[in-house]
């Protein structure tokens, strides 16, 4: 599932504004002994503007019976498992995410580079000595 909303009228300025990302897992679940479907939301929060959220299920080839039994247990996964499984869905969202917030005119949810060309400074001249 897929939403994007814009608080803020289109043309109203807005100073600096904050952009949020966040993962989260919602529910873990068993599909056999070696993958889990895990459901997460993925959502980039525009403080006063807009926000854009992503909800899907992520397949995980793992251990399932002891991913959710720990889950069920603790609320939460392994560090490994949970870094692997955050960095996934980051990676995979934002690029979504970014084309949507080109759709919703809000700015994109991660820093764009700044290109600072500077005018090359006048070679000096040589006097054609060599010193050491």
């Amino acid at each position: 599932m897929l939403e994007a909303k814009r608080f803020s009228k289109v043309g109203e300025k807005i100073g600096n504004v904050r952009i949020d990302h966040n993962s989260t897992i919602s529910q873990i679940t068993k599909v056999s002994d070696d993958l889990a479907a895990l459901e997460f939301r993925f959502t980039v929060n525009y403080a006063g503007m807009g926000f854009i959220k992503i909800e899907g299920v992520l397949n995980l080839e793992t251990d399932a019976e002891a991913l959710t039994k720990g889950w069920a247990a603790t609320g939460a996964m392994p560090d490994d498992v949970a870094n692997l499984v955050h960095n996934t869905i980051v990676s995979n969202c934002l690029p979504i995410a970014l084309l949507v917030s080109r759709d919703v005119r809000m700015p994109p949810p991660v820093p764009l580079p700044r290109i600072n060309i500077q005018k090359k400074p006048p070679a000096r001249r040589s006097d054609g000595q060599e010193v050491a």
